[in-house]
């Protein structure tokens, strides 16, 4: 990847993943709170972060190699996928619970560890195997439990559904991207790309797209799109695919609980045990990282 960082730097990057994902359930609350289109909102939170993006982009970028052509595009396309998730995904936020869009909208975690276990061209060992084990039945609780005592969320989750597997086609090439490039330029590329489709899109769903409360858009731009998808990609330039899909499980354990705190979505015992379960599947598969990024000699990813 590129020279010149620390090996400390790549310990960091399984906190950045958790805290990311953490931060980037918050992202549903805001949605239902602006008063904009659901597809709209998503516009605002990339167009707001593209300039700040823009500037964090030329300060890493600034002495390296420029990427070349081929590689933009891809990233391009990844953002076109990331864009066509936030349509989706907004979607069906309104549609059913803050639960349910965070995990159905990370259906894209066992997508991520499949490819991740395929690029590493091995079955998962012991410990991988009962965290994945862990996360499945974890996600099994969380989905059975809300899904039984919500039915009519069928439309939602569909689209919150569809929004997961268009994630996984954003998160293929940022992780094909980060292996050559810092994180800000990745971002920054695949946001910029699906800026203009997303505010396309919203028009010609008729949706209101000028705010009359700034709130809500700011802190879903600056919170998701900065915070969450910085902390996010800077980690996948270190983590392995099998990590980073499971870490995505950490947001609808906390979608869960804000929509609890938030919303009175009541929280089932089969909710708290899945949540529990996500929570050891995350401390058994960095059990095997931790050993990985020992091993990774002093270079930058970042």
């Amino acid at each position: 990847m590129h020279a010149a960082s620390s090996r400390p730097a790549g310990r960091l990057a399984f906190p950045a993943l958790i805290c990311g994902n953490l931060i980037l359930a918050l992202g549903p609350w805001m949605v239902r709170l602006a008063d904009v289109g659901p597809v709209a909102s998503g516009f605002w939170r990339v167009a707001l972060a593209v300039p700040f993006l823009a500037l964090l982009a030329w300060r890493q970028q600034d002495g390296r190699p420029a990427p070349p052509p081929r590689l933009l595009l891809a990233v391009a396309a990844g953002g076109l996928f990331f864009a066509s998730d936030l349509a989706a995904w907004h979607v069906g936020i309104g549609m059913t619970k803050l639960a349910n869009a965070s995990l159905f909208g990370n259906a894209s975690s066992f997508i991520l560890v499949i490819y991740g276990f395929i690029l590493l061209r091995r079955l998962p060992g012991r410990v991988q195997a009962l965290a994945l084990a862990c996360a499945a039945a974890g996600t099994g609780l969380l989905m059975g439990s809300s899904y039984e005592l919500s039915p009519k969320n069928f439309t939602g989750d569909l689209f919150t559904l569809l929004a997961g597997l268009l994630y996984t086609g954003y998160l293929v090439a940022v992780d094909k991207a980060r292996r050559t490039m810092a994180p800000m330029p990745v971002l920054f590329v695949a946001t910029a790309a699906g800026t203009l489709p997303l505010l396309l899109f919203a028009l010609a769903l008729g949706q209101k797209v000028w705010p009359g409360d700034w709130t809500p858009l700011l802190i879903l731009s600056f919170g998701s799109q900065l915070l969450g998808q910085g902390l996010l990609v800077y980690a996948v330039g270190y983590l392995s695919p099998v990590v980073v899909g499971l870490g995505l499980l950490a947001q609808p354990a906390a979608g869960a609980l804000i929509g609890s705190l938030v919303y009175g979505e009541r929280l089932s015992p089969a909710d708290w045990a899945g949540a529990l379960l996500i929570a050891v599947a995350l401390v058994l598969i960095r059990l095997p990282e931790r050993a990985r990024l020992a091993s990774i000699p002093v270079e930058d990813h970042s």
